[in-house]
């Protein structure tokens, strides 16, 4: 009886080859997955990146996971980041190693490296930057470790280097593990610039509050209302180019019994002359501001001690010369007295631009003015006086040259001829001092657009005679 032979061997090889042709599959199957998992690992990383460089506010817990994402992102050993100082210091700022035992060593070989370089920005090529950096690592690391970096840039500028760092012998700097250390220190980049604009922000609050403040100052300076002289009427506005200006207007009594009535809110004494003083420091800003203030306070002073108007400008420009040669500025000034029992106006001009007198009997303009130069070109400068015999109707106009030089989008200037010609029609049309100078500044503003802003300080003063 024949005796039949088991299969087990056809089986067997069959099971072999079945088993030869799902190895592959298999394989590539872990592979896919590994691959997903690197990916899942480097977007979750990179992720995390991204959420603490919107979310954190201080620049050093931020630069703190720098190494640690560089690190991961490429699988190395370590990682350091250097930053260039403004005083050309290159400082380890962070560093991310993962053997504890030996994280001691290589922080202190990175430093040593650190102290030995100076940088000084833009005085030689990146490359040039870049190999001095490396032959230090490369001197302190050793020759068992591996270094690989990519420039922290900020605006095309160099602001430091992030470094990978790898003991494996067979560890490349793939093109992969280039473009993510690119991509981290872009974000670093981006940091850093986002702390500065922070910085500057801040710098720019604290000055703005500054500015605010003295504009306040300034403004409470400027006479706060009119004062009560017999006989006239007073309008006056300042319209500063910036928050702190340059032009000065006041109006002041010229003997202490009439600072008195005035700081009661009671009228002056009829008797009483009034100062009224119109200038303009060269210059615009917080300069012009302080040099403006400084110069409010003389004056004051100096038109108690009863002099005539040459007299008190000569003292001012004596006592002020000093402090405008030093700040590189010149003042125009014209100062005024006038007397309401003899309606005269007496003056002297420091190169200021002088003002238009409306006659209202022949309903003509002229001007006043008189010799004298800029106050603190000359120590010894000397300043001529003059009169006006004011006319019931008569109407005065102080102004600074910020509303002649007023220029329109086509560059065309308002000019001294188109004040003269609007101060004509307004003291023929308008009832009051305050319609003028309202009248004066809407034809400014319209010359030159009501979307645009002046760039000079303007400032006008009306002073008419009642009939």
């Amino acid at each position: 009886m024949p005796v039949s032979q088991p299969p087990s061997q056809p089986t067997d090889n069959n099971a072999t080859s079945a088993s030869t042709e799902v190895t592959p599959v298999i394989a590539l199957k872990e592979l896919v997955a590994r691959l997903h998992r690197e990916q899942n690992k480097i977007q979750d990383l990179l992720s995390s990146l991204g959420f603490a460089l919107r979310s954190f506010n201080n620049l050093n817990q931020f630069l703190e996971l720098i190494p640690l994402m560089a690190t991961r992102v490429t699988d190395a050993d370590g990682s350091a980041l250097f930053l260039y100082k403004p005083n050309g210091q290159v400082r380890l700022e962070q560093l991310h190693w993962q053997d504890s035992h030996q994280r001691k060593n290589i922080r202190k070989a990175l430093e040593t490296v650190s102290s030995q370089i100076t940088y000084v920005p833009n005085s030689q090529p990146l490359a040039t930057n870049t190999g001095m950096l490396d032959d230090h690592m490369h001197r302190h690391l050793g020759p068992d470790i591996q270094i690989f970096g990519t420039a922290i840039l900020v605006k095309h500028t160099e602001r430091g280097w992030l470094y990978v760092l790898s003991r494996d012998p067979e560890y490349s700097w793939t093109e992969t593990r280039q473009k993510l250390v690119r991509l981290i220190a872009d974000q670093t980049a981006v940091a850093i610039e986002n702390d500065e604009l922070a910085v500057e922000l801040r710098k720019k609050e604290r000055l703005d509050q500054e500015l605010e403040i003295g504009a306040e100052i300034q403004r409470r300076l400027l006479p706060r209302q009119y004062p009560t002289i017999p006989g006239v009427a007073i309008a006056a506005r300042c319209k500063p180019a910036n928050r702190v200006g340059g032009d000065y207007y006041d109006f002041i009594p010229t003997n202490h019994h009439q600072i008195q009535h005035n700081n009661n809110g009671r009228s002056a004494e009829l008797n009483g002359r009034w100062g009224l003083v119109i200038g303009d420091v060269m210059g615009k800003g917080v300069p012009a501001g302080l040099i403006m203030t400084m110069m409010r306070g003389m004056l004051r002073g100096e038109v108690l001690h009863s002099h005539t108007p040459g007299q008190i400008l000569e003292n001012l420009n004596r006592v002020m010369y000093a402090d405008l040669e030093n700040s590189h500025r010149f003042v125009t000034m014209f100062y005024s007295e006038y007397d309401p029992l003899t309606r005269i106006l007496s003056y002297t001009n420091a190169a200021h631009n002088p003002p238009m007198w409306w006659h209202a009997t022949t309903k003509t303009v002229t001007r006043l003015d008189s010799c004298g130069m800029l106050i603190g070109l000359d120590a010894s400068s000397q300043y001529e006086d003059a009169r006006a015999q004011l006319e019931p109707g008569d109407t005065i106009l102080y102004y600074t040259d910020g509303l002649t030089d007023a220029a329109s989008a086509s560059g065309d200037r308002f000019d001294e001829e188109n004040l003269l010609v609007a101060f004509n029609y307004a003291c023929r049309i308008c009832n009051s001092s305050e319609e003028i100078l309202d009248y004066l500044f809407d034809r400014v503003e319209q010359f030159i657009g009501e979307d645009r802003q002046n760039t000079d300080d303007m400032t006008l003063v009306v002073l008419q005679v009642k009939q």
